[in-house]
């Protein structure tokens, strides 16, 4: 028999991340990004982004975070995770994609929210032909991510759009249904 739950099972995770600007929630897509979103879950679980900052942020494009703490010293990470851009789902505004190197197999633990619709980082668009991963999407809180993406940034050492105040993740936690 189809219930709502089992139509709603795919996207039943969530996650909340409490942030210095407010709370976000986002729906993770296991069905679709099966790896990604156990290696997004085992990063949330092991308390790996709890202290780390957004870190990249580009008004009109996304916010970037999960990686570095204030101080802009990256975070250690398991082994990269199989990229996942194949699985029909797309760089939308509220999304919740994987970011990674110019190698399409790189992706770790940081992540990025696109805060607007960014084709150009899809797979059939992708100028590298396999682009980013997205396994999510915010369910609660753009206005934060709309505060966020808005704010003065600066550059610190090698790393350009880094906001000048901190955008601290101060906790992210699993959401149970």
């Amino acid at each position: 028999m189809l219930t709502l739950a089992s139509l709603g099972a795919a996207w039943a995770q969530k996650v909340q991340l409490s942030t210095s600007a407010g709370d976000i929630v986002i729906q993770l897509d296991k069905e679709k990004a099966p790896k990604t979103v156990d290696n997004f879950v085992q990063y949330v679980k092991a308390g790996h982004y709890n202290g780390t900052i957004f870190h990249r942020v580009i008004d009109n494009f996304m916010i970037q975070g999960g990686g570095m703490t204030a101080d802009m010293k990256e975070k250690p990470t398991r082994a990269p995770i199989p990229l996942e851009s194949r699985n029909g789902l797309t760089n939308v505004r509220g999304s919740l994609a994987m970011a990674r190197t110019a190698n399409p197999n790189s992706a770790t633990a940081q992540f990025f929210v696109n805060v607007r619709d960014n084709p150009f980082l899809d797979q059939a668009n992708a100028r590298d032909g396999e682009g980013y991963a997205v396994f999510g999407k915010v369910v609660e809180g753009m206005e934060v991510v709309d505060k966020i993406k808005v704010v003065a940034t600066t550059t610190k050492g090698p790393h350009q759009n880094v906001p000048a105040e901190p955008i601290l993740i101060k906790k992210a936690s699993i959401i149970e249904p």
